[in-house]
């Protein structure tokens, strides 16, 4: 390793999750052409990483947010496309970080330009990337049938509350319900199944087990006197539409690459069946050359008179709604489910709703900064699918979704205090 050659991460090598650094080299020759490389382990072993080339200018230091990269991951000027093009060196694997408690810890490295290996070291530091921000409380939550985790800012509040409904078939996810807390929300996460003390091989969904986790939020002594806001992705999304539809003292909604249809699983409330399940036609999925499949087309259509009792009437809710759907996501037709959510709700003379859509972007819209997926197995399906989009395309989404969903909830649960958001 290099003694002059120094890499710095500003403002600090510690950050949350969810925050952009600045990555930045100085100490090279003038015109030094240069390898930037980003490596990092998942939770289940999985090794992410991403190279790109650069040149330093006369003074011989490189700025991630103003130079271009020449080629590797990407090309450009991309101020953190160290980390969302990193890729994993298996196929078909999703970016793992759904524990709050460990940072996720990025290594970044210079090397000398090498044309057929790694060249050598020239400087590295580690940027270690935390869920949780000082001050923010991690209480797991065991009450009645509920099972999740509780995430509290710090002060006393009141703050807006949020039920985090991240995951479907593959148990607790607690990464976006932390970085919420850590920006001023208690957010409560609860799988809907797939959780070791649940039941295994369910056959439906009850409302009730959703509403409870509601409760439970609202008697919260931090939590203020409004009702709640409801987060989802995915099958969840539908799950959600019926939670803000069915449920009282659901305030603020947001629906993100989900149906307008309740899916896979019937739906159950106070033991009567309140919708059937729209289904899935295996005929119709394409197999691709990677072993991914892509599912989009085998959805059945929730307009079809067979299927019309699949549909959720969004129109009976009495909170807001904010859609979110990526116009190149290959699981299902999110863009097409949102037109349709939007049609009805103006047919019977509803305001109560935004939508955003983003090109070029994939399936799983999560916090930013995180690995892009293409393919990952389907908790359903059983089998690698491919997600969609593109990685630029999606990266970007994901920045600006994140910061949209802060603003709609802080703006539909606002609370009569200050709010307090946590700080590293």
């Amino acid at each position: 390793m290099s003694s002059q050659v120094r890499l710095r991460l500003l403002p600090s090598a510690r950050c949350l999750f969810d925050d952009p650094v600045q990555v930045k080299v100085a100490g090279l020759r003038s015109r030094q052409a240069v390898t930037m490389r980003a490596r990092s382990t998942d939770e289940k072993g999985v090794v992410f990483s991403s190279a790109a080339t650069y040149r330093a200018d006369d003074n011989g230091e490189i700025h991630l947010d103003r130079d271009p990269s020449l080629s590797g991951s990407y090309v450009g000027v991309e101020p953190m496309g160290l980390l969302w093009s990193m890729k994993a060196d298996t196929l078909h694997k999703r970016f793992q970080k759904t524990k709050s408690l460990n940072p996720h810890v990025v290594k970044f490295s210079v090397h000398e330009e090498e044309e057929e290996e790694e060249g050598r070291v020239l400087a590295e530091a580690d940027n270690e990337r935390l869920l949780l921000g000082d001050g923010v409380s991690r209480i797991q939550v065991s009450e009645g049938n509920i099972r999740g985790v509780l995430f509290t800012p710090p002060g006393e509040g009141p703050f807006p509350a949020v039920l985090d409904m991240y995951t479907f078939g593959g148990g607790l996810s607690e990464k976006r319900a932390s970085l919420l807390a850590s920006r001023g929300f208690v957010v409560l996460t609860v799988p809907l199944y797939g959780h070791e003390e649940m039941p295994k091989n369910v056959r439906e969904v009850h409302l009730d087990y959703l509403e409870k986790a509601i409760k439970f939020l609202r008697k919260h002594d931090k939590v203020g006197a409004k009702g709640v806001g409801v987060i989802s992705l995915s099958k969840s999304g539908d799950l959600a539409l019926s939670v803000a539809t069915y449920l009282p003292g659901v305030e603020a909604t947001v629906w993100i690459n989900g149906c307008s249809a309740n899916t896979v699983l019937p739906l159950y409330y106070k033991k009567s069946l309140i919708h059937p399940a729209l289904l899935f036609d295996m005929n119709k999925i394409i197999y691709t050359e990677s072993g991914g499949l892509i599912i989009k087309n085998g959805v059945h259509d929730p307009l079809a008179e067979e299927n019309k009792d699949t549909l959720i009437p969004i129109e009976k809710a009495k909170g807001h709604f904010l859609f979110v759907a990526s116009e190149d996501d290959l699981n299902w037709d999110s863009q097409g489910y949102v037109d349709m959510m939007v049609e009805r709700l103006k047919h019977h003379g509803k305001d109560n709703f935004e939508s955003v859509c983003y090109p070029g972007a994939g399936h799983y819209l999560e916090p930013p900064y995180g690995p892009y997926c293409p393919s990952s197995p389907h908790a359903v399906i059983g089998k690698p699918v491919l997600w969609g989009g593109e990685p630029r395309s999606h990266a970007a989404a994901e920045v600006h979704m994140w910061n949209k969903i802060q603003e709609f909830f802080r703006d539909k649960l606002s609370c009569d205090a200050e709010q307090t958001k946590a700080k590293l």
